[in-house]
């Protein structure tokens, strides 16, 4: 099972993560949302799509935009519509 923690606290696990370029995808359901915080920030994949961000608040302590995911997909990349992949210092083991 994959863990992403951050703040000595499980953001997510599951035994269903898709990897892909060595970042572990969660399925939404697996995440803890209450620890989520939409943001404004996007980015774009040439191959994937457009990615919105999430940042993370855990004790008062906030990572800002450690987390995405892609509402939309490109053909390719569908496997992952709505997966939660974490970076910016969330340690996913």
């Amino acid at each position: 099972m994959k863990q992403a923690i951050w703040n000595g606290v499980v953001i997510a696990a599951s035994e269903n993560t898709v990897n892909i370029e060595g970042n572990h995808y969660f399925p939404p359901g697996d995440v803890k949302r209450e620890f989520l915080i939409s943001s404004d920030t996007h980015t774009i994949c040439p191959w994937k799509g457009e990615a919105s961000y999430y940042s993370i608040e855990v004790a008062d302590a906030l990572n800002e935009d450690a987390a995405w995911y892609y509402p939309e997909t490109s053909e390719l990349a569908k496997n992952i519509k709505g997966y939660i992949a974490f970076w910016k210092g969330v340690e996913v083991k």
